[in-house]
């Protein structure tokens, strides 16, 4: 395989320019509009979009604003990867893994996982409010070499796996609500805990310390130790997984047994 960028050493030199600029959401009209508008700068049209009533606050909830931060960092690599010959990425569904798949010569060849994590600061500022949900555990992670709905391959097929984690302070009188942005680089298994996320979903945890993850000072000492843990994690399995990993095992099988047909014929011949 030719040798070609480090993906995670690409991806920190461009976080490191990126800004998270959305300043609310817009509003066409409002009862104190006033035409034409006019601004120097984004500065001042930022003023006068709120004078006019045109600039509503982000959402407070955290899901919906960590939504509005991972798209707004997506587009923001997905154009820097664009622009950088020998690199194709692909966009991955709102609920599915990865958020991005990178591949092409420009990063050596094969398949390399990205999920972008965005996680608000507890008050101490020195953990994150939640852990943050590296894994759904009770599907592709737990059987890596199906392929699973909402995921472009197998878990097992990437070659690497990397976390973008957005940590912000989260202040609830600004439009943006989002200051002090900070985004880490990180593989999952480096910043896991051994605890879920959540204790009603089948999610892998992160550690929450801010240091923590900063440093990959997980709870694990090296992939193998990881992957052992929560592979052997008793996650419960609905019985929609359950369906859908028996219709994935019947299709591995079939495709198995195909391969095997024509290996045959072509011994015979």
């Amino acid at each position: 395989m030719a040798e070609g960028l480090d993906l995670s050493s690409w991806l920190q030199d461009q976080c490191s320019d990126f800004r998270f600029d959305v300043g609310g959401v817009f509003q066409r009209t409002s009862d104190t509009s006033w035409w034409p508008l006019e601004a120097a700068g984004p500065a001042e049209l930022e003023q006068r979009l709120e004078r006019g009533g045109h600039l509503l606050p982000l959402p407070r909830e955290p899901a919906a604003l960590a939504n509005v931060l991972e798209v707004s960092i997506v587009n923001f690599l997905t154009a820097r990867a664009s622009r950088l010959p020998g690199a194709d990425i692909q966009r991955g569904s709102e609920r599915g893994y990865p958020d991005l798949e990178f591949s092409g010569p420009a990063f050596g060849g094969g398949f390399h996982a990205v999920d972008v994590k965005a996680a608000r600061r507890a008050a101490n500022g020195r953990q994150t409010q939640s852990r943050i949900t590296l894994y759904t555990g009770n599907t592709y992670f737990k059987w890596p070499e199906l392929h699973w709905p909402g995921t472009f391959r197998p878990f097992g097929d990437y070659l690497t796996h990397l976390d973008i984690l957005m940590i912000y302070t989260f202040n609830p009188e600004s439009n943006a609500r989002v200051e002090d942005l900070e985004i880490i680089v990180q593989q999952p298994w480096r910043i896991a805990s051994r605890d879920r996320s959540s204790t009603t979903r089948e999610y892998i945890g992160a550690v929450n310390s801010i240091d923590a993850l900063r440093a990959g000072e997980g709870a694990f000492a090296s992939p193998m130790e990881f992957y052992l843990y929560w592979r052997r994690f008793p996650f419960s399995v609905s019985p929609q997984v359950q369906t859908q990993l028996q219709r994935l095992l019947r299709a591995a099988q079939a495709e198995l047994a195909e391969f095997r047909r024509r290996d045959q014929q072509g011994g015979a011949e």
